[in-house]
This record gives C-alpha cells, sequence and structure tokens, in this order.
C-alpha cells in the first residue's frame, strides 16, 4: 500500500474527505518525526512504539572488491507491534 491507497483507506473508514485525511496523516507522520529527533518514544497502546536507536560504527566489506569499510554510527526508528496489531496480522 503506497501514501495515496493509504490516503484513500483513511478516508474511508472514517468518513473524512481525502483532503482531511491527508491533511492528518502528513501531520502524524511530521509529529513522528519532530518527536523521534528530539529522542522521545511514541507508545499508541494495541498499535505500537516508535523509538530511536543507535548504531555504533563497525567495520564492513565491499561486496565487489572484499575489501574492508568503515560504516559510521548513526541513528534509526526503530517500531514495535503491539499486541492488537500482532494478533490482526496472525
Amino acid at each position: 500500500m503506497n501514501k495515496a491507497q493509504l490516503i484513500d483507506a483513511i478516508a474511508a473508514e472514517s468518513k473524512l474527505t481525502k483532503a482531511d485525511s491527508k491533511r492528518a496523516l502528513d501531520a502524524f507522520m511530521g509529529v513522528t518525526g519532530k518527536t523521534l529527533k528530539k529522542g522521545d518514544k511514541i507508545i499508541l497502546i494495541g498499535f505500537g512504539t516508535f523509538s530511536i536507536s543507535e548504531r555504533a560504527a563497525r567495520t564492513g566489506r565491499n561486496p565487489q572488491t572484499g575489501k574492508p569499510i568503515k560504516i559510521k554510527a548513526k541513528k534509526v526508528v526503530k517500531f514495535k507491534a503491539g499486541t492488537e496489531l500482532a494478533k490482526k496480522v496472525k
């Protein structure tokens, strides 16, 4: 499902217009990004938890040459599904 399809599904489920659904989704994505950038978590009971994790610097290998390369440390977004969401997927 892409963003346009998600907006259509949200509009159909919530009886909002597509424009309102797009604004709501964009607002959610914006707030999520800002919150995670500050280092906070977003916990949605039953749905899941968004958080930031730090990946340490490490040595990898260039697959073409086999030579070792240094991979910088970075922050990555993690999502852990809640129990209700996990049950719906089973």
